[in-house]
This record gives C-alpha cells, structure tokens and sequence, in this order.
C-alpha cells in the first residue's frame, strides 16, 4: 500500500512510519507545524520547532520523502481560539477533540486522499478492527494509553481511511523497544503532554489573552445569589472544580465546589457536590459509529472524561444532531466535555455536553 503517516516527531508516529516501511509499504511522512517555533519551549509541547526536526530526521533514516504543511492558521482558528471561545461561554472545551478532527482528519486526511494514497496512518492508541457489519474502533489493548475517548468525532468514511498500528502493542515500553531495534533518534524522547499550545504552562493566561472581555477578578456567589467570595479570574475555573475557593470551600459545614460558570458576569456559582450531581445529559454534534439508536434507547456505556471509568446509561438520539443521556448513577458532567458511548471496548459515538439536567435543583444548568 502506499500510506500516508502523519508524523509529530514523537516515538509514536516514529515508530509507525518504520514498522509500515518494514512491511513494504511505500510510506510518505507529513508533519503540520501548528504554531509558530519560537513560542514552543514547553517540555512536552509537539509539531512545531525541534519535533519537526525529529521527523525529518527520522524520515530520512527510513529513506521516505517528509513534507511539512504550515497549519498555523487554521489550527489558530479551529482549536486555540475555540478553546478560548468555550470558556468565555462557561464551557470546559476538549482542544484535542477539535485538533483531531480539525487539522488532522480533516486537513491533513484531505491532502492524504489528494495525493492518492490508499491510507493515512497516525500513532494514536487505539485499534481499528474489520467488524461484519463495517469498519470498528476499539479501546487498544494497552488501555493506559486509551485515545478513544479523544477520537470519537472520527466519522465512518474517516475511519476506513485511517490506520492505527500501535493499537494492538502491549504498552509504551515495547514501543520505545521498536524506536531502538529501528535505530530511531526519538527512541528515548518524552511523550508530548495535553495543550501542547500551551507554551508557558497557564491555560488561563492564554484564555485572557484572547479574551480579555472575561479577564479580571469577580465573585464568588452560592447559589441564591449571595456572595461569599472573590477570584482571581472565571477561566481558571470549571464546574466540578473544589480548588482555589478560598475561604468559600466550607459553607455551612458542608464541602463547596464549582456548579456553574457566569462568564459574562465574572462569576463563579458554587454549591454543595448534590446540587452538581446530574443524571440526564443532552448532547450536541453527536457523531454516531453505529445506527441511530431506535425510540427504545441505546442501552451502553458513556465516559464523560478523559480519565474517568465509564459508567452504565441508555441514550436516545435527538433532531439535529443532538442526544439524550440518562446515566444509572449520578455524576458531575461539564458542560462543553464530551461524552462518550462504548460497548465493551468498541466506540459506539459520542457528542459534546450542551446542558446538564442537575439532581440538586431539578432544572437544566
């Protein structure tokens, strides 16, 4: 096959664009610079500056062309400012979800279909398995490395396109074992973190930055209204959040935490952890994997953070792209996180959090 490998300068990607020209195929290696190579000195940070340079430099040890594609424009406006954006709306975006399905399924599989190529291949963790009724993705074997739950966007056609290698390795030590038997430079190279365009380690900072409209100190407000406190800024904070409360963590001997975010007021609404435990979601930009469910519901699975263990729920589709969940247990959900459908290890779909229907009050929040 002839395959594109979208390649970070990372072992991941490394390590697939190697194992693919092992197997004969004839590889292309691409790399999206996504901001701009000055600005990433952040241990961690990825596709700009020296991980450009390491894919080049691995490429040229695989004897494949690379090419760059300057992104910058398009990653600015289609994750950065959207993540600024979701804040200033008192959502907490996922920028991962947007990146993924912004400059590289979209852009970068788009300049992959242009050339000819039969595949694009990527060093996400999980695996794409031949299902009998079409193409499946599942959670990888090595579930510590789950990239699911940030993929869930991809579409059926995307996904057909798409290959996963390292889905089926046991865990990242024998992929740095491949880096090293394949004489790879990044063979030792630290993984890249979350918010890679995050260049001075303050998410909050670069918020008010864009947005300076929601920059400065407000209050702290229980929710009837009253004031019980100050902060330094409402995009340091999301709804689920105990931390930097001050003296408003305790009220009335019972533990506070964030329910609500009034960005435009600059206020932070907090309440007891009952009033944010929610049971019904409903979702927007729902990306389905399998058939619409029917009106009897979709019995499943959803996972409605990165790193939370997912839970038992059924989901009934909605007009316009919109869904309804019901989880058998109440949780804390932000709105602007994505929730994400599974049963077992295979992605049914997922969406993002519009509003959340909380136990505490009984009203949408």
């Amino acid at each position: 096959m002839r395959i594109l490998v979208a390649m970070s300068g990372g072992v991941d990607s490394s390590v697939v664009a190697a194992r693919l020209v092992a197997e004969g195929h004839e590889v292309i290696g691409a790399t999206l610079q996504l901001y701009d190579s000055r600005e990433s000195k952040k241990k961690g940070a990825c596709c700009a500056g020296r991980d450009i340079h390491d894919a080049r430099r691995v490429a040229d040890r695989l004897g494949i062309p690379h090419y760059v594609i300057d992104a910058e424009r398009r990653f600015q406006d289609s994750v950065i400012d959207t993540f600024a954006n979701a804040y200033a709306a008192g959502e907490t975006p996922v920028p991962c979800v947007a990146c993924n399905q912004g400059v590289k399924f979209t852009d970068l599989l788009g300049m992959a279909r242009d050339l000819g190529v039969d595949a694009m291949a990527t060093g996400h963790y999980v695996r794409r398995v031949e299902g009998p009724d079409g193409v499946e993705m599942h959670r990888p074997v090595d579930e510590g490395r789950d990239q699911s739950w940030f993929l869930f966007a991809t579409t059926r056609d995307q996904l057909d396109f798409l290959r996963f290698p390292l889905g089926d390795m046991p865990d990242k030590a024998a992929v740095r074992a491949e880096a090293e038997r394949f004489g790879l430079a990044v063979a030792a190279k630290p993984d890249s973190q979350d918010l890679c365009f995050v260049t001075d380690g303050s998410y909050a900072a670069l918020v008010e930055k864009l947005r300076p409209d929601i920059t400065g100190a407000g209050e702290i407000v229980d929710q009837s209204g009253q004031v019980v406190g100050e902060h330094e800024g409402v995009s340091r904070y999301t709804v689920g959040q105990s931390k930097r409360l001050g003296n408003a963590a305790m009220l009335a001997g019972e533990r506070q935490m964030v329910v609500g975010i009034e960005p435009a007021r600059r206020r932070v609404v907090i309440g007891p952890r009952a009033h944010a435990v929610a049971r019904t979601l409903v979702l927007r930009n729902m990306n389905w994997l399998v058939p619409q469910p029917g009106p009897q519901g979709l019995r499943c699975e959803v996972q409605i953070r990165a790193r939370e263990v997912a839970r038992a729920a059924t989901v009934w589709a909605l007009p316009d792209g919109a869904a309804r969940v019901v989880l058998d247990e109440g949780a804390v959900p932000a709105p602007g996180q994505a929730c994400v459908m599974y049963d077992g290890s295979r992605v049914l779909g997922g969406g993002f959090i519009r509003r959340v229907e909380t136990e505490g009050e009984g009203k949408a929040a």
